[in-house]
């Protein structure tokens, strides 16, 4: 007899809930729209409503082991408590551990969505079979996730692995972080917007500009388009975001010596287009990488540092969420919650 366990991945338009195995089958998903559902208490009601329905049909099959909740934003790990998200306004400081526990009255562990997603990718994905792993998720906004010996490492108070606003130019553009030239400014999907309107402004995207005034919409999708067509502007675009994530990498490859860093998220897309640039900046700034690297990009070898995509696409971070309760609790080990509880034992 199996063991199973629900995953769910709350986004800001999107609530998505899955029963998982603990052979990583996939068993059954459901999605629903978070727009419609508006507010949080409707969203908790209608996440615990398809929840229930999903471990009763499947009780019969196995022990049901726990619920793991990916959640965009700011997290308190030790109270359970939402503190900021801005892809869910009006969530703000909402306990959401503690109305989903309240309505199921079972185990639940709740999780930064960019967590989740990197446990899907460690577990499933592009990190199988290694011991450790360093995710970025590319997205609005560029978000990240440690795996460290099968455990997500949370840092002091949960906000460890967030690549997005590390500086990669002192005097770059500024970011809503208060920040300026941070690494999301070039290399999330807003750092790629705001390269293009730069561009079609300084009239150096012509082709780009033809492109919005017949109709299409202006999107990193757009300019991964133009660009494998050879505008040259495009290619700029998307030359400027790898070489970014190149410089970001090669410092994580310094600091932590880990086997394997991973790039996921919607605008990982365009992965053909950037990641060259990726690899040129590692090979010039990482002396680590320079006396660990594989013996070409997409082999795998032992104690090598590898670079490489997600492969999981959307569904990492059901896959993620899944497997948070199928883990040993001593891997709890690294999180700010289970070292309040320690302390106050």
């Amino acid at each position: 007899m199996s063991e199973f366990a629900i995953g769910v991945d709350l986004g800001g338009t999107s609530l998505r809930v899955a029963v998982v195995d603990d052979r990583g089958t996939l068993l059954e998903k459901v999605t629903l729209s978070t727009k419609v559902l508006r507010g949080p208490e409707r969203v908790v009601n209608a996440m615990c409503d398809a929840i229930g329905v999903l471990q009763t049909k499947y009780n019969s099959n196995g022990k049901f082991l726990g619920i793991g909740v990916g959640v965009p934003g700011i997290i308190d790990l030790g109270t359970g408590v939402l503190r900021e998200s801005p892809n869910l306004p009006g969530w703000h400081d909402y306990p959401v551990l503690q109305e989903i526990e309240h309505r199921l009255g079972t185990r639940v562990i709740l999780e930064n969505d960019a967590n989740v997603g990197a446990m899907g990718e460690y577990w499933l994905g592009a990190g199988r079979g290694f011991d450790s792993m360093f995710m970025y998720t590319l997205g609005t906004g560029i978000g990240g996730g440690i795996v460290l010996e099968g455990a997500i490492w949370h840092g002091m108070t949960g906000m460890a692995g967030e690549p997005g606003h590390t500086t990669i130019e002192p005097d770059g553009p500024p970011c809503a972080c208060g920040n300026r030239g941070c690494l999301e400014q070039f290399a999330g999907a807003n750092g790629v917007l705001r390269m293009a309107k730069d561009a079609i402004a300084s009239g150096d995207a012509a082709k780009l500009k033809r492109a919005i005034e017949g109709g299409e919409e202006l999107t990193p999708k757009l300019v991964y388009k133009l660009a494998t067509e050879g505008d040259k502007a495009c290619r700029a675009i998307y030359q400027k975001a790898g070489e970014a994530l190149g410089i970001s990498i090669a410092s994580m490859i310094n600091v932590l010596n880990l086997p394997i860093f991973v790039i996921g998220g919607g605008v990982a897309g365009a992965w053909e287009a950037f990641s060259p640039f990726i690899f040129d900046q590692v090979r010039k700034r990482s002396f680590v990488y320079n006396a660990t690297a594989p013996p070409a990009p997409e082999r795998i070898a032992p104690r090598c540092t590898h670079i490489t995509h997600a492969l999981l696409g959307a569904d990492s971070g059901l896959y993620g969420a899944a497997r948070l309760p199928m883990l040993p609790e001593e891997q709890e080990a690294h999180s700010p919650k289970a070292r309040v509880n320690s302390r106050a034992l």
